[in-house]
């Protein structure tokens, strides 16, 4: 799949939000990747997330982890194309942690899968759970890169299906279409 046809299914299924909104990262862009909205459509999620699956086959890895919510579909449907198991991370107290009975063995490679990345907070949180419970990252993979290039250094391969230069803005310096209206915070938090 191209990256048109992506944003063509975004746009097809409304998931692709237009207006001021306040993003997990703290920053704040007029646009807005609502990919539950998405994913709510199983047969798009199969075929977008095999999309991303192929792009990440020739990576050595045993399993696949996702930070939860935003994560949990696309780190599912990814590991069921590439017949790995998925286990997710999520929030307790405010921070992911590792839950209900999954474990992470010594040495076992794992594929780090979420939805959209901005300054890739959630996925730096994940990486540092694999690796406190001596497993080892072998890539990162999302559906939507929006952080214009600046995606820290995650120490190992980052794969997307979508690179945008998305604008956003600091909080205290907003451009005057969008400081004139209140932001909404259309995901998880």
């Amino acid at each position: 799949m191209t990256q048109e046809e992506i944003i063509g299914l975004f746009k097809e299924t409304h998931a692709l939000l237009d207006g001021h909104f306040l993003l997990r990262s703290g920053l704040h862009s007029r646009q807005f990747f609502q990919c539950a909205i998405l994913l709510q459509h199983t047969t798009i999620a199969a075929r977008v997330c095999a999309a991303l699956a192929e792009k990440l086959r020739a990576v050595e890895a045993d399993s696949v982890i996702s930070p939860a919510l935003g994560g949990l579909i696309v780190g599912h449907e990814v590991a069921r194309s590439l017949g790995k198991r998925h286990i997710f991370a999520e929030k307790e107290e405010g921070a992911l942690v590792l839950r209900r009975g999954f474990t992470i063995a010594p040495g076992e490679r794992f594929l780090v899968l979420e939805d959209v990345v901005t300054r890739g907070g959630r996925v730096a949180e994940t990486i540092a759970i694999v690796r406190a419970h001596g497993g080892v990252v072998a890539a990162v993979g999302t559906l939507v890169d929006r952080s214009g290039g600046h995606v820290p250094d995650f120490g190992c391969p980052f794969v997307s299906l979508v690179k945008l230069n998305t604008e956003t803005f600091e909080a205290d310096k907003l451009p005057p279409d969008l400081a004139g209206t209140p932001a909404i915070k259309p995901g998880s938090k």
